[in-house]
């Protein structure tokens, strides 16, 4: 089956005094329709960058860099123009910006904003839109939808702002929704409802989702496969129960060990030693083995091929099976 969206050596760059920058570089993956798909990493890994360009938002003055494939269905959405990419962007990719409160616009009703997106996408009369503004509304569980359009983004809890932006992203029906860290700022409780939320509406539409973040505990129970990126790169790429039960990269593992637990002896949390290198000058070979306590020789100087971890599990790591180059 060809997957619904497959991204192949993705790259992007952004001009420098110092020289130029690629947070993202060399990204590759695949989803199938349907399917749910987390890309987990540190700030300053890429993620968003990377969810980005698939709408091609890159804001300026970053650009794409030659050589990067988009395809949507088999088209390459980086040759798109005009009206057939505006057809893409919150149409057949529908995206949800991680802060509602800075995204949705404070002088208009929110009503006003999912009818405009309503609207970008279908050719409808007012009152088939006003009809399916507030049909949206209460698909994404906001109560008194039809009073609630008429309410402004200051009037509303942080929960119920966010309900909004995925009703937004929904507008244009798309094939994929993509989260961006979407449970950002909200409590325990009602990020559970937002995901709980968003995987309704997935398995009703048969929608795949790419869900941003950079905590691993979001993940669990609500994805079928995660990707881990630190410093521009995929490292690991799993099913969800597995990357959980045997992760295979050290830096996938150390993550892990750096969640607080319920259950279990109560011991201080492992961090994770420096930080994400600047991509004005990655690393040379692992791009994790300045933190790492595990490295050896070749991990400095040479880039470690993806290497079999498990059943649908790979990682880049020269540790791997424990077979040195």
């Amino acid at each position: 089956m060809t997957p619904l969206l497959t991204v192949d050596n993705l790259r992007v760059t952004f001009p420098r005094a110092a020289g130029p920058s690629t947070p993202v570089d060399g990204v590759s993956f695949a989803i199938d329709r349907g399917e749910r798909v987390a890309l987990v990493g540190e700030s300053g890994s890429g993620k968003s960058l990377t969810c980005l360009a698939l709408l091609r938002l890159i804001p300026n003055p970053g650009v794409i860099a030659p050589g990067s494939s988009i395809r949507l269905d088999g088209t390459e959405v980086l040759s798109l123009e005009g009206e057939a990419l505006r057809a893409i962007r919150g149409g057949r990719i529908g995206l949800v910006f991680q802060d509602p409160m800075t995204s949705l616009n404070p002088v208009l009703t929110v009503g006003y904003q999912v009818r405009e997106a309503v609207t970008a996408h279908r050719n409808m009369s007012r009152a088939e839109a006003r009809d399916r503004t507030i049909a949206l509304l209460d698909e994404v569980g906001i109560p008194d939808p039809a009073e609630r359009a008429d309410a402004y983004p200051h009037q509303l809890s942080g929960g119920l702002r966010q309900r909004v932006m995925i009703a937004i992203a929904l507008a244009g029906e798309p094939d994929l929704l993509v989260a961006d860290e979407p449970t950002t700022a909200l409590d325990v409780t009602i990020q559970a409802q937002i995901l709980e939320l968003l995987d309704r509406i997935r398995a009703r539409r048969n929608m795949a989702v790419l869900l941003i973040t950079h905590d691993l505990g979001v993940v669990a129970g609500r994805t079928d496969r995660v990707m881990v990126m630190y410093a521009g790169q995929i490292i690991e790429t799993a099913p969800t129960a597995r990357l959980f039960a045997a992760p295979a990269h050290p830096y996938t593992q150390a993550l892990l060990q750096s969640m607080p637990r319920l259950t279990g002896p109560v011991g201080r949390l492992v961090s994770i030693g420096g930080s994400v290198p600047d991509p004005t000058a990655w690393p040379t070979g692992c791009r994790f083995h300045p933190r790492c306590d595990r490295r050896i020789t070749p991990c400095a100087g040479e880039v470690p091929p993806w290497r079999a971890a498990g059943p649908g599990q790979e990682a880049r790591c020269w540790l791997i099976e424990g077979v040195a180059p």
